[in-house]
């Protein structure tokens, strides 16, 4: 440590401590100013990693894909694009080029396109980009470097699609997220299970295919980690800072345009956006079937990932209670009869802020629930069970020949 890293040490100790000496007389003026200088603390650091970033150029990263069904391991790979740099550009493919290289979307261009806007690691998006990035791309977009997972894909031609950045050395891969894949989900969709429920229900069993393996991806468990939570939660604002809270809750089942639009307009209602989330068991209780088809792990991740979300409410009550309205000082509930008919009605959600004047019915325009999105798989079944044959191939010979990678 040099001299004088010390001396600065020193001084800041010494004026810490004659100002407790003058101003923290009580215990209360002493909780105070510990707050204070806490917070105080807190913003110069943000201000000298601001200043730092500003005496350099701006590091430029891209991370492309095509987001259709989006899940943890989407929002896991953008946020650990961002880490490796400042601004996050991330691209997105049209529906024609995905069907060349990969197949057919669930959820079209406008789809997929509201919900990558709407990740609060993502700094600028660009529509219709290649399938395969080249050197010319990064250097049109002004990005330093690509990043993509450890499971690399392949183009309509068979070669790696990352082929022109990897042998530029303008690629950098990050740790694919275990657990979760689009090709999972369509195979729980396509099953009917309630197996990736938390916990699991032994007594349910499959119902609408024959042969239930090759229909499914051959994944790890996914493991939901206090770190990752804490990766994914925001911790720029809290509640104590809030003047007019907003609550809104839901299954945010398949978590998509619909759910995240209703966040944008409950968010406009206030100054903190508070999102209850159902369990499984509730969840399954008034949807039925294999409901939901994600668990509450993966789908608490998802709402945290968006940008309009300020906190999240892990296993909330189906019914909005008092106690929860003044535990947690809501001034406005909001909802879209739309998403939240399917358990209003059954349980009479809503009852207790309706009666308190706090309720707020919010009009959305895209209506894109998680039924519909499951009704798009099941009603072109076959087209999605010949796609998943194949993937699941494909994602059974990425876990026989992966090597660790470590996570940012």
């Amino acid at each position: 440590m040099s001299s004088n890293y010390q001396d600065m040490e020193l001084a800041v100790k010494a004026a810490l401590e004659q100002l407790f000496s003058e101003f923290g007389k009580t215990e209360e003026e002493r909780k105070k100013l510990s707050t204070y200088v806490e917070e105080n603390l807190v913003e110069l650091s943000k201000k000298a990693t601001n200043a730092e970033k500003s005496s350099r150029k701006p590091i430029r990263v891209y991370l492309d894909g095509c987001f259709d069904l989006m899940h943890a391991g989407h929002y896991n790979a953008i946020r650990q694009a961002k880490a490796l740099g400042d601004i996050l550009v991330v691209g997105v493919h049209s529906d024609e080029e995905i069907l060349r290289n990969k197949g057919p979307t669930t959820l079209n261009d406008q789809e997929r396109m509201y919900a990558v806007n709407a990740c609060k690691w993502v700094d600028e998006v660009v529509f219709d980009v290649p399938y395969s990035p080249s050197v010319e791309l990064l250097d049109r977009l002004n990005c330093d470097f690509g990043v993509h997972g450890d499971d690399m894909p392949t183009d309509a031609s068979g070669n790696s699609a990352y082929g022109d950045l990897l042998k530029a050395g303008r690629l950098k891969l990050i740790k694919r997220t275990e657990g979760v894949s689009t090709t999972d989900l369509v195979g729980r969709m396509l099953l009917m299970t309630r197996d990736h429920h938390i916990p699991s229900d032994s007594a349910s069993q499959p119902k609408s295919v024959e042969d239930l393996a090759q229909f499914r991806a051959p994944s790890s468990t996914f493991l939901p980690t206090t770190r990752r939570i804490v990766q994914f939660a925001n911790r720029n604002k809290s509640l104590r800072d809030s003047t007019r809270i907003v609550y809104v809750d839901g299954n945010f089942d398949l978590f998509a345009a619909g759910h995240i639009e209703l966040l944008e307009k409950a968010k406009a209602l206030g100054d903190f956006l508070l999102v209850g989330i159902h369990d499984d068991q509730a969840v399954n209780s008034y949807m039925g079937d294999n409901y939901p088809i994600m668990n509450l792990h993966e789908r608490v991740l998802n709402v945290l990932s968006c940008k309009f979300v300020d906190e999240v409410i892990m296993g909330a009550p189906v019914k909005v209670s008092r106690d929860l309205i003044v535990s947690m000082n809501i001034k406005v509930v909001a909802h879209d009869p739309t998403i939240s008919q399917v358990y209003e009605e059954k349980n009479n959600a809503y009852e207790v802020p309706r009666a308190m004047g706090l309720l707020q019915t919010v009009d959305t325009s895209l209506k894109l629930t998680t039924e519909l999105v499951v009704q798009r798989i099941l009603t072109h079944q076959e087209r999605y069970k010949a796609r998943n044959k194949t993937r699941v191939k494909k994602e059974a010979d990425y876990f026989q020949s992966k090597s660790f990678v470590q996570e940012l």
